[in-house]
């Protein structure tokens, strides 16, 4: 088996605010059956519709079904980068619905502020299963696990937003504390030291070195 990931880039997110609180949630198609998708692979619909019956028994139903920030390389859920909670996901077509909401964790409020600063941000499903190759396709066969519904994704958008607010030497919170002065400083060299061709790669290594401090 392996670890399969399928990202979709139509999720919705949305801000909500009752009485002067916010609350965000993503909501969109989180799986696709009976389509050959980005990377290649198709997932039946008999398949998917038996582990999304299995997910909502086991995670959505007992507030368990987590995800993550970010691109994970194993099937298991770290809890310590939990960033929102799967709270429906039902079918339509070939298409699975799925909404899910932020939560007050660290990684959920680094979620909210690239949320406010503008990012485009995607969804990707991870999953455990075998491949088998017909017709120009690999399908996924009946031993798929799916670990979780929807992980939370950059798209080339979320460092710039980030880099963004760094730049406007806007304060970053979360948990315990904000990110020091100093961080703020060097950071901010290194990227108006970066030749025009290196930008990119400046903005996510400082987007990386934001993460690696949690």
């Amino acid at each position: 088996m392996k670890l399969i990931s399928e990202e979709v880039q139509n999720a919705e997110y949305l801000v909500e605010e009752t009485n002067g609180k916010k609350s965000y949630k993503i909501k969109g198609i989180f799986l696709q059956s009976n389509m050959k998708n980005r990377n290649g692979r198709v997932y039946p619909k008999e398949i998917l519709e038996n582990e999304v019956s299995r997910y909502n028994k086991e995670f959505i139903q007992k507030k368990r079904a987590f995800g993550e920030l970010g691109h994970p390389d194993g099937p298991t859920v770290n809890l310590e980068r939990v960033s929102h909670m799967i709270q429906s996901l039902v079918p339509d077509g070939n298409n699975f619905i799925g909404e899910a909401k932020i939560m007050d964790t660290p990684y959920g409020r680094i979620v909210k502020g690239l949320i406010d600063e503008g990012a485009q941000l995607g969804v990707s499903s991870r999953g455990m299963g075998s491949i088998i190759q017909r017709n120009g396709a690999n399908y996924v066969k009946d031993d798929f696990y799916l670990a979780t519904a929807a992980d939370i994704v950059s798209d080339p958008s979320a460092p710039d937003a980030f880099v963004e607010g760094i730049m406007e030497s806007k304060e970053w919170v979360w948990d315990n504390g904000v990110l020091v002065e100093r961080d703020i400083q060097a950071w901010k060299r290194e990227i108006q030291e970066a030749k025009s061709r290196a930008l990119d790669e400046a903005k996510l290594k400082v987007f990386d070195s934001f993460l690696k401090k949690l």
